[in-house]
């Protein structure tokens, strides 16, 4: 399985970014589940979902404080890589 995401170390917080489906985001299980696979990837940090809509806008979900910073951060400042799970 492959996916989209970026493991981010700022101002002394590591947490880890996976990129879903919009309707990922509105369905709690599916999130849960998006987030216990952002666990396994990137270790015991916090795990933030994002979904872009049809403009490429992005939205975030996790934790407040850290979704609040990357509301700031333009998507092309992230590191985002292609991951590999076998």
């Amino acid at each position: 399985m492959r996916f989209q995401g970026a493991l981010i170390k700022e101002q002394g917080v590591t947490f880890g970014i996976v990129i879903v489906k919009p309707h990922v985001l509105g369905t709690p299980s599916e999130a849960d589940s998006m987030r216990a696979f952002g666990t396994h990837i990137f270790g015991s940090v916090p795990i933030i979902l994002m979904a872009q809509n049809s403009r490429g806008i992005p939205t975030y979900s996790g934790r407040r404080d850290i979704v609040k910073f990357l509301s700031k951060v333009p998507m092309q400042a992230i590191p985002w890589r292609e991951y590999t799970l076998n």
